[in-house]
């Protein structure tokens, strides 16, 4: 089986051997369509944005990518490999 080249919906990478499916709108909001990320992308994206906010405000890549704390943590990851892995914390 061919592998399909995947990238990132929130820092636009290229996808490594890991891939998650993230819901843009959080399922527990109504969401249907997955878009793949990283699961470094997909844990930031929940640690730092509840799933209301998500749903409301940033159900896009755009709109995400505004958000101050994702877009320091995309001039961070920027650089790094797509398997790069590092822990997650939620912001307080």
């Amino acid at each position: 089986m061919e592998r399909v080249d995947l990238t990132c919906f929130l820092c636009s990478r290229p996808i490594g051997e890991r891939v998650q499916w993230h819901h843009a709108v959080p399922k527990s909001r109504g969401g249907r369509e997955t878009v793949p990320v990283h699961p470094i992308c997909h844990r930031t994206i929940h640690a730092t944005i509840s799933n209301k906010d998500l749903e409301r405000k940033y159900a896009t890549a755009d709109a995400l990518r505004g958000h101050p704390d994702i877009a320091k943590f995309l001039g961070w990851v920027r650089g790094k490999d797509p398997d790069f892995h590092a822990p997650t914390r939620r912001k307080r």
